[in-house]
């Protein structure tokens, strides 16, 4: 069987070549983040009656990023799967589509044995039903031992407030079973303090992140973390997202002088 890019035609296998090429020897982005809309939007695009359908088609393309990724050398990876919005406002039908999808394509493929990919979870998991929180707690521990250097972290049940919201409640429950002052906290806090209690804690913060489906807002995605983080928007429906849309996103971010807030 052809590899996929040739598969797509030979001057496309020629722009791919080109793109890796102009990435060579330059500072790629060790850590990005990716908003993988625009599901549904593809799916009525194509045709199927269930736009839902968008979802299943979405998570399968996960697989296909994170072997970009590995070939490009960029270790980590965040995938904004379902925020907490997404669980109160979208349709029942919906959301138990989505999480079935999550369990059955995306916790089972990446806990397969000779995964190249250790999993994190960011999100609030009590907010999803008993079958996906257990899915994906399984594959932390199927990965736990990966010894790629490579970290996949699924952003479920997710929210940028309420993850700050969780991560200052942790703090001060465990200063108060420190037998702290609490009083004194106000005075010593430090955005460190704050940091040690996200769910991304030991993951570092995103050099990149990547937005299809032409929407051009972060919606809730890692606002704590994404403070200095490039951004980059592509017009692409997520499942139709290319290497070459990839590869482009990477080349804006090499050609950008990164300040830091500064």
């Amino acid at each position: 069987m052809l590899p996929a890019m040739l598969a797509l035609g030979p001057l496309y296998a020629l722009y791919v070549r080109r793109l890796r090429a102009q990435l060579r020897g330059r500072a790629l982005p060790g850590h990005i983040g990716v908003v993988i809309d625009g599901n549904r939007r593809w799916a009525r695009d194509q045709g199927h009656a269930n736009p839902s359908v968008g979802h299943r088609y979405g998570a399968e393309h996960i697989g296909n990023l994170l072997g970009w990724c590995e070939t490009a050398g960029i270790p980590h990876v965040t995938i904004f799967l379902c925020s907490t919005e997404n669980l109160v406002k979208r349709g029942d039908a919906e959301v138990a589509h989505l999480m079935r999808v999550t369990e059955d394509i995306l916790a089972t493929r990446l806990a397969e044995p000779g995964g190249r990919w250790q999993v994190h979870i960011a999100g609030l998991l009590d907010l999803l039903p008993d079958s996906t929180a257990y899915a994906l707690k399984g594959a932390v521990e199927a990965t736990k031992d990966c010894a790629t250097g490579n970290h996949i972290t699924l952003a479920v049940g997710y929210g940028g407030r309420q993850e700050v919201v969780e991560a200052v409640r942790s703090l001060l429950e465990s200063e108060a079973e420190a037998g702290n002052d609490l009083s004194g906290l106000a005075d010593t806090l430090s955005a460190e303090d704050i940091t040690k209690h996200l769910f991304t804690v030991g993951q570092p913060d995103p050099d990149l992140i990547i937005r299809t489906s032409g929407e051009q807002r972060m919606s809730n995605f890692l606002l704590w973390q994404s403070a200095y983080s490039e951004l980059y928007f592509c017009e692409a429906y997520w499942p139709a997202f290319r290497e070459v849309d990839f590869l482009r996103a990477l080349r804006s971010y090499t050609d950008r002088q990164r300040r830091h807030g500064a």
